[in-house]
């Protein structure tokens, strides 16, 4: 936690910087494009890192385009190129090798309690639940994995992954885009972040709690 404070309180100073902050993205502008896309591409695509900060990122990405450092047509096109890629890898790794990971009870450097959950959330919403999947971290991690191991029609997935992609990656990018250069929003980045994270993670939480009471339910009645 300590050190996810230091980068959001890194982040705000060099927000609050102007010049300074401009100079230092437009001389490493197409490194700092790179890292974008590697972190969303690996996020949504490696079902190993959901931990990598998506949500609070493609806002970080917005307030930087808003400032002028970033060209917003490259950072959504992109962004979202990288999100429908890693979508579309993690599900031929969920088709190719999941059903094998998903039956073991021990595997190293997977949760298997965030696999079950993806498919729960998979066998209730079924296809729709790639897009939906796209507003909630982890769930979006591991959901494309869950659709590859389910083996749904790979044409259709992929119709799914697009308009979630892109969706996801809109939303974010542009709420950091008009709100982001807001005054409040630049002295109160960090809060921001966090409060982003919260909303993103409170879907899941509540189906956790939602599956819990009617496990309890279920254990009762029996």
């Amino acid at each position: 936690m300590e050190l996810v404070h230091d980068a959001l309180k890194f982040m705000q100073d060099f927000l609050q910087q102007g010049d300074y902050a401009k100079s230092v993205i437009k001389s490493y502008q197409v490194w700092i494009y790179a890292v974008l896309f590697l972190i969303i591409f690996c996020e949504t695509g490696l079902v190993v890192t959901p931990f990598l900060p998506g949500d609070s990122l493609l806002f970080a990405a917005g307030t930087f385009t808003s400032m002028g450092l970033f060209d917003l047509a490259v950072i959504c096109v992109l962004l979202s190129a990288a999100a429908i890629l890693g979508d579309t890898v993690n599900y031929w790794i969920g088709s190719l090798v999941g059903p094998k990971i998903f039956h073991k009870e021990n595997v190293r450097l997977l949760n298997k309690e965030h696999l079950h959950r993806a498919h729960r959330f998979y066998e209730k919403y079924g296809g729709i639940t790639i897009v939906l999947a796209r507003f909630m971290p982890i769930i979006r991690t591991f959901a494309p994995f869950v659709a590859g191991i389910g083996k749904m029609t790979y044409w259709r997935f992929l119709v799914y992954n697009a308009a979630g992609g892109v969706a996801w990656i809109l939303t974010f990018t542009l709420m950091g885009f008009f709100f982001g250069s807001q005054e409040y929003v630049k002295k109160n980045f960090s809060l921001v972040i966090l409060a982003i994270i919260v909303i993103s993670v409170m879907p899941g939480v509540i189906e956790y709690l939602r599956q819990r009471r009617k496990a309890r339910r279920d254990r009762r009645a029996a």
